[in-house]
């Protein structure tokens, strides 16, 4: 094989040790990746927030680009196919990350709430990778989900995907589909106001799929005239330089860090990987499984008897996964600049603390239920 030159965003974990099977590997900030850095590069590797089409390709030497992301719409793929450049996503790579981080949030609003989960029902907007293993996590929690997609309903056939309408009298709203402009199915400004003010009142409204999907100023009306009993947010309009009187607004607002677990993340990286061994012709010599280091909680123990499920089940799920930090540091940047705020957005993004998923706690349980068991082992911990 001649060799090679790959240019991959800083921000993939594990982009050196991959990539450099293959090849020389230079790092780069995304958002700072431009056709300059690019002329001499046959590979190149990136995330969401750098923008690839002709003007960044044209009169460079890559002849592959691949995105270590679920999402791709920051790719003109028309654009790649016109070049003659291979392209290959990460789908699906972290997706159960964001299952997890709407279990999270969800057990932490019904925590302040003093209020129960079971037999809420859950309207899923986007069914594909993420939104199945939303349901599952929906359903593990004792909630009913009600689905919405329109490419898979015309693809199935199957009455289990709801018209969005059948969706207003839902407790909880929760968005996962990808940004679109055109086509049967445009996302682009999905939710407004007509959308928030037919919704049931005293509905939970969240949204990780794109934050372009929703009409923020109409969320804001929904919020102030009470007609929300709670708003989570980890995507927006406009990022990084994001709305701060939104941010400040919110009852649980994250940066765009739902499929940030250090799993999520290393499945996007093999996936590009992999395809860019397959491009290459050569077999693959880096193994994710092997990268990843051992869990920072492997156990946590639990004293149950007498208490609350949504108590218990929080304190697992905070134990690995502490929301409210996220939510945290965010918030802090609700009063800076619009240039401050997107800079720190970045920041957070590239500086993520390392967060593991369910599955690598064991959970010890005494004094709870076989049912609260169960719960601990659909939410995927692992219970003796």
């Amino acid at each position: 094989m001649a060799a090679v030159t790959i240019l991959a965003d800083e921000n993939i974990p594990f982009a050196r040790e991959a990539f450099g099977t293959l090849g020389e590997v230079r790092l780069s900030h995304g958002r700072r990746i431009t056709r300059d850095h690019l002329r001499d590069v046959d590979l190149l590797v990136v995330r969401s927030i750098t923008r690839v089409d002709e003007p960044l390709l044209a009169g460079t030497r890559v002849r592959f680009v691949g995105t270590a992301t679920s999402g791709s719409d920051h790719v003109v793929i028309d654009d790649l196919a016109r070049l003659g450049i291979a392209f290959s996503s990460a789908l699906g790579c972290n997706a159960n990350a964001v299952a997890e981080y709407m279990a999270a949030a969800w057990l932490t609003m019904a925590r302040r709430r003093t209020c129960t989960l079971a037999g809420r029902r859950v309207g899923v907007i986007g069914a594909g990778h993420v939104g199945a293993l939303v349901v599952d996590k929906v359903r593990a929690l004792g909630m009913v989900p009600v689905l919405n997609d329109p490419p898979k309903a015309r693809e199935t056939g199957s009455d289990a995907y709801r018209p969005i309408d059948e969706l207003l009298d839902c407790d909880i709203i929760t968005c996962h589909t990808p940004l679109t402009y055109d086509g049967s199915d445009p996302t682009y400004r999905l939710i407004g106001e007509r959308f928030f003010s037919r919704l049931k009142p005293g509905a939970w409204f969240c949204n990780a799929g794109r934050g372009e999907v929703v009409d923020e100023a109409a969320l804001g009306r929904a919020l102030d005239a009470g007609r929300l009993d709670a708003a989570i947010l980890d995507v927006w309009d406009h990022e990084p330089a994001i709305d701060g009187p939104l941010v400040a607004r919110v009852d649980i607002g994250t940066p765009h860090i739902a499929g940030y677990s250090l799993e999520g993340k290393l499945n996007g990286t093999a996936m590009v990987y992999d395809a860019a061994c397959r491009f290459l012709g050569v077999e693959p010599s880096w193994n994710a499984a092997s990268a990843a280091p051992p869990p920072p909680v492997p156990q946590i123990t639990i004293a149950a008897a007498g208490r609350d499920e949504v108590d218990v089940l929080t304190e697992a799920v905070t134990a690995v996964y502490p929301i409210a930090r996220d939510c945290d540091a965010l918030r802090r940047t609700a009063e800076m600049t619009p240039v401050e705020r997107g800079q720190v957005f970045d920041d957070l993004r590239r500086r993520y603390p390392t967060r593991r998923e369910f599955r690598q706690t064991a959970v010890a349980v005494t004094g709870g239920s076989s049912a609260m068991v169960g719960t601990l082992r659909g939410l995927q911990f692992r219970v003796p």
